[in-house]
């Protein structure tokens, strides 16, 4: 599966090699929003206030995205933040003057020697890579100009509220042999209360980040040096990552879906009968050499479900047949893409693929998107959005099979009445999908689940069944992810609570703070009875005051705490302390374990 592996779709993120938007000629600005016209203007404005103040400067490229705009620069001044500053007074300067965008149509010989004149090297090199009987747009206002298609605000004086974020490194065309550019991140806002609301946003965001969280709360590392983009869970990490997997098998086993387990490489033909070789080599692992066979580290588990499926004669009273497996996958990703948990090289897919006939494609779909929701609502998501996407560019198969594979998912979301959207052309290149994206408590979509439709790989590897007249036929292979991919879901939950998870996911649900040494061997027998009640317990067995204790337990984010006193020994109770409640009174063991239970399960 090409599972899902991206980036936090809140505030900018800093990638050297994006190419999501890598050329004047892809710009597809035809369907600008008016918000989207409002800040690439506001991009245009921050390229002229650089012009001004770092005349040296050459302009790359300054597109609007979903959370703003950015502009690269070739300029031998470092950005500071400070110079931000002096950026923002300078656009405000410009904004306050009134000028007029205006579109100016030339030939691509005038445009070119425009650009050459003024030494924009960057704008020359992409001009050279239009048609010569193309005609050229650029925008002006003042005495700046900018190759663009438009579209824009009238003029400057409609720009009423922006703000500069941030500066990272970004490669000329995402080639690591170009030049490094420094790109400038902004966001603009038709006023000022938008714009505030989105800063608000951002800082909430910072404070929920998944890496600062998971530092504080010691869940995870990335190995920075010895292998990024290379997870190491951390026993807190590990112990919430075996609640999400319990559940996981659980739920899979109580929807019929058999557990398989496949290894982590083979041979470079599999990769070859499967069209990765041809359609995904980007994104994979260069081949290693075994024995004089070239071998590849996996970068998705779909083939080798298929071998098991190829491992006997199946007839049509054997399908729909269902594997699952929590498979970790190794890909290709920058360095400069990489980005905590969410933008990995190796990660860990709740992978399934179901073998079944054409006439069982919908039905099947239904039954993923139930199991999809129920998942999800288990961690408190209950907000969706619904994309189709439908067939790429760059595809395989018949169109008579991405009709049947199309038509199919399209009726499984009208069944359960689902909304979502046409995504065009956004489909993998064997077959079109759904993603599903999740609404967090702040209110960020994050792409997570995906049911993907397969005509490619069973007829790639020759899978059949015997259908009900002894004849052969070829299965259809839906794949499908629930969480896109462990590490992934991690960081978006760590995100979603700000590291204060529900008690049953929590890494440590019980602390127990004795408050003196005499209390230790009290506090020994509570968490033994915790423990074997099912409980995540630990110990405070610092020699800190009480007060330090609890704070430490609250920063830890702990569900509950449970405070020993020589009262509560003589008594034979703790005194219990919620996270979110304070303090809730003595009581004995047994009813602390009695009233928390349902919260563990």
């Amino acid at each position: 599966m090409e599972g899902v592996t991206g980036s936090s779709p809140v505030g900018p993120t800093f990638y050297t090699n994006d190419k999501n938007i890598e050329m004047f000629e892809e710009e597809k600005t035809e369907h600008y929003s008016p918000l989207e016209r409002l800040r690439h203007s506001t991009a245009h404005v921050m390229a002229s206030a650089v012009k001004q103040l770092y005349p040296e400067a050459k302009i790359a490229i300054g597109p609007a995205i979903d959370t703003g705009f950015y502009y690269d620069f070739d300029v031998p001044h470092s950005f500071s933040p400070e110079d931000l500053e002096k950026i923002e007074a300078k656009m405000q300067e410009i904004v306050d003057q009134n000028l007029k965008f205006e579109q100016i149509e030339v030939s691509k010989g005038e445009a070119l020697k425009r650009f050459q004149d003024l030494g924009e090297k960057y704008k020359v090199e992409i001009l050279q890579n239009i048609p010569d009987a193309d005609p050229v747009t650029y925008y002006q206002h003042g005495d700046f100009i900018d190759l663009c298609r438009g579209p824009h605000v009238n003029s400057t004086a409609e720009i009423k509220a922006f703000k500069l974020l941030s500066v990272a490194g970004a490669y000329w065309r995402g080639d690591e042999k170009n030049p490094m550019l420094q790109r400038i991140y902004g966001t603009a806002f038709p006023n000022k209360k938008e714009l505030k609301n989105y800063l608000n946003l951002l800082k909430e965001a910072e404070a929920r980040d998944h890496r600062r969280v998971g530092k504080e709360l010691d869940l995870f590392s990335s190995m920075e040096d010895l292998g990024p983009g290379l997870i190491l869970w951390h026993p807190k990490g590990a112990r919430i990552r075996q609640s999400i997997e319990n559940f996981w098998r659980e739920l899979h086993l109580a929807e019929g879906y058999e557990p398989v387990y496949s290894p982590h490489m083979a041979k470079l033909d599999l990769w070859k009968t499967s069209g990765h070789v041809d359609f995904y080599q980007d994104s994979m692992f260069s081949p290693m050499e075994v024995e004089g066979q070239a071998y590849e580290i996996k970068p998705m588990n779909c083939p080798f479900h298929v071998q098991i499926y190829k491992s006997h004669t199946r007839s049509y009273r054997d399908l729909p047949l269902r594997y699952g497996e929590l498979g970790t996958v190794y890909r290709f990703e920058r360095s400069g893409a990489l980005h905590g948990l969410l933008r990995v090289r190796g990660f860990t897919q709740d992978d399934a693929h179901i073998f079944c006939r054409k006439d069982q494609i919908q039905q099947e779909v239904e039954n993923v998107m139930r199991l999809t929701q129920k998942f999800l609502n288990r961690f408190g998501f209950t907000d969706f959005q619904l994309y189709l996407s439908t067939r790429p560019e760059k595809s395989v198969g018949s169109d008579e099979h991405w009709e049947i594979a199309t038509a199919a998912l399209e009726g499984a979301l009208k069944s359960q009445k689902l909304n979502y959207e046409i995504d065009p052309g956004e489909g993998v290149f064997y077959g079109p999908k759904i993603d599903l994206k999740i609404k967090d408590a702040i209110g960020r979509m994050w792409q997570c689940s995906t049911v993907q439709v397969d005509f490619n790989n069973p007829e790639r590897f020759e899978l059949q069944y015997t259908d009900s007249n002894g004849q052969r036929q070829q299965p259809i292979m839906i794949h499908r992810a629930l969480m896109g991919s462990m590490e992934r879901f991690f960081g978006v939950l760590i995100e979603h609570y700000a590291g204060a998870f529900p008690t049953w996911l929590a890494p440590v649900q019980v602390q127990i703070l004795p408050i003196a040494d005499a209390q230790m061997d009290y506090a020994f027998n509570v968490q033994q009875q915790l423990n074997q009640a099912g409980f995540r317990v630990e110990i405070d067995s610092s020699s800190e005051k009480l007060g330090h204790k609890i704070r430490r337990a609250q920063l830890l984010k702990v569900p509950h705490m449970l405070i020993c006193g020589n009262k509560e020994v003589s008594e034979q109770k703790v005194a219990w302390r919620d996270r979110k409640t304070g303090d809730k009174g003595a009581l004995s063991v047994q009813e602390f374990i009695e009233q928390v239970k349902e919260e563990t399960k």
